[in-house]
């Protein structure tokens, strides 16, 4: 199983509560949050780890330099990291068709490790982690379930769907070999339609739609995480980490 990072854009939201870094060079507890994906993921036996890099990629690339992995960790470049997160993904493609599993990551999250733990110990081949607390609006990608199935994933589901509930994706997200397959090739297509600035959770939709009895979904509910976007998520997610008390390395 190997992993995928996408830690290419700019974060132009977070302004200049970024310090001029990258979101995954945000620290907390020491250690930048590119750090603790690598070290999570190294304790839970992925056998390859991809960082896809964009804006600030030399400062990336010197952080990496520094760590020391047990799991071998590769970069891959977004030069185009202006135009939406499907090009990032698409720099990935290469490593997507391996004929191995695979996870998905957006570097900009802090999370309690039992989350990562949950996605890379599941008996499932393809899935979503979904959290049921959240605060409803456009800005939350959520996941809607119809029984035990997720049926649509997007900010702004549609309604004609119909489902029982909805959840907050996390934005992580496991992959089969042949879903790994199949999602290298709706990436390429979506890049060869010239659809770039579309993101990357549009891809993994299209999948959905067309064969959701393949999906399953890990309920994360009262496990602790934040996507940093904000300036605002900067103080939350530091807010976050000290109320763990220890519990998060």
């Amino acid at each position: 199983m190997k992993a995928i990072i996408l830690a290419a854009g700019r974060g132009e939201r977070l302004g200049a509560a970024a310090g001029g870094r990258p979101k995954c060079l945000l620290r907390y507890g020491g250690k930048t949050l590119l750090q603790r994906h690598i070290e999570i993921l190294d304790g839970l036996g992925v056998a390859r780890i991809f960082v896809v890099t964009g804006y600030g990629r030399e400062q990336i690339f010197e952080t990496l330099h520094d760590l020391d992995s047990q799991t071998p960790v590769a970069t891959l470049t977004n030069l185009k990291f202006e135009q939406g997160s499907v090009v990032s993904l698409f720099q990935a493609c290469h490593i997507l068709g391996d004929g191995t599993d695979t996870i998905l990551m957006d570097a900009d999250v802090l999370y309690d490790p039992a989350i990562l733990g949950r996605l890379c110990s599941t008996r499932v081949g393809n899935c979503l982690l979904l959290d049921r607390d959240f605060e409803p609006g456009d800005e939350p990608v959520k996941i809607c379930v119809s029984g035990a199935t997720p049926v649509e994933f997007r900010k702004l589901p549609d309604p004609a769907i119909g489902w029982d509930y909805q959840g907050e994706s996390v934005g992580f997200f496991r992959f089969d070999a042949d879903m790994s397959e199949r999602l290298r090739q709706k990436t390429r297509e979506y890049i060869e339609q010239d659809r770039v600035y579309e993101p990357y959770e549009e891809v993994i939709r299209d999948l959905l739609r067309e064969t959701p009895e393949l999906f399953h979904i890990e309920d994360v509910t009262g496990l602790d995480w934040i996507e940093i976007d904000f300036p605002e998520d900067v103080a939350r997610a530091l807010e976050l980490f000290n109320n763990a008390g220890g519990r998060w390395r």
